[in-house]
């Protein structure tokens, strides 16, 4: 059996990870509630509960609440950060007053910008640290520093990207004395530009899509883990209310629903399972605070490893709405 890149690099071997946007509360600048630290706590437990020991982070996220709140896990667990791998992400910078929302790469940005992110966690390091979404001005020497600064000072470990073409990974990898070990895209049974950008070669069909060339080959050769954000697709095919849904949505829901109930399993078992398939050994990372659909989630593994090729591709027909051509 083929093990994910992350496990090949000694990093991590959770096969899903937990990501934390949906902790914290909203967006605003309110604070925390004894509600959101609740959320919080039982999210964590449910993950921990079925295997997942990676968690994602942002500095953006509920504007730093995300990690704040997850920080007051950890505080009151102090076992739990030696039996856990934390990632985090920097990056992106919101609108203010003054300055448009905008993406900063500098080292004058992302040195404080860790900073801030250990400060709001409680702990010493990250194991992984991505950046955020492509800055049009990022400067791999510049880059390379600013790792090479956080790395000797024993604040990051590894580093990765998040949203970015095989191109701009190769660019940026050029400056850098160590491998990027991860890449986080958006992907999913309802997210299916990663798989028509191979099959749509040579065809018209393939002229609208919005995939970049080689991002999954140029992974898998250089053992870069893929991350799968959006896995359950805002559960439109695991339990969703659907109002007004394409016909396209509505069929591959049932079909969900119908495998699910054959494998005996949940419906969110066989869209990330369908996800975990693919021979790239993508690592979805789940963002609901649910506990019941943390739960769910658990049998993914089993499903991926048992899924047809056949079944696998009439979930991809059904989706996509025509046959392969």
């Amino acid at each position: 059996m083929r093990i994910m890149p992350l496990e090949k690099r000694g990093i991590s071997n959770s096969r899903i990870a937990f990501g934390c946007m949906s902790l914290g509360g909203d967006w605003t600048a309110a604070p925390l509630t004894k509600e959101d630290y609740i959320v919080a706590e039982k999210a964590v437990e449910a993950a921990l509960s079925i295997g997942i020991t990676m968690f994602d982070h942002a500095d953006i996220y509920k504007r730093g609440k995300s990690e704040v709140v997850f920080g007051e896990v950890l505080k009151q667990r102090p076992d739990l950060r030696d039996q856990i791998i934390l990632q985090s992400k920097v990056g992106i910078r919101f609108q203010d007053d003054v300055h448009p929302q905008r993406f900063d790469f500098s080292k004058n940005h992302m040195i404080p910008a860790v900073d801030g992110i250990l400060s709001r966690l409680g702990v010493e390091h990250l194991d992984v640290l991505l950046l955020h979404r492509p800055d049009p001005l990022m400067d791999p020497e510049e880059i390379a520093e600013a790792f090479n600064l956080l790395r000797s000072a024993g604040k990051v470990r590894h580093f990765g990207v998040s949203n970015m073409t095989a191109a701009q990974m190769r660019f940026i990898q050029n400056s850098l004395p160590e491998p990027l070990v991860v890449n986080q895209l958006e992907l999913s049974l309802a997210r299916l530009d990663w798989i028509e950008q191979g099959i749509l070669v040579n065809q018209k069909a393939g002229v609208g899509v919005n995939f970049a060339d080689g991002i999954l080959e140029h992974c898998q050769m250089a053992d870069i883990q893929i991350q799968a954000w959006g896995p359950l697709a805002k559960g439109i095919f695991s339990g969703k209310v659907l109002e007004n849904a394409p016909d396209t949505v509505v069929k591959t829901a049932a079909l969900v629903k119908q495998l699910a109930a054959e494998k005996e399993t949940s419906l969110e078992a066989i869209v990330l399972g369908w996800l975990m398939k693919h021979p790239a050994r993508i690592q979805p990372v789940i963002g609901t605070s649910s506990v019941e659909r943390i739960l769910a989630s658990q049998d993914a593994i089993r499903v991926s490893e048992n899924m047809t090729r056949e079944e696998w591709y009439t979930l991809l027909e059904s989706s996509r709405g025509v046959r392969v051509p």
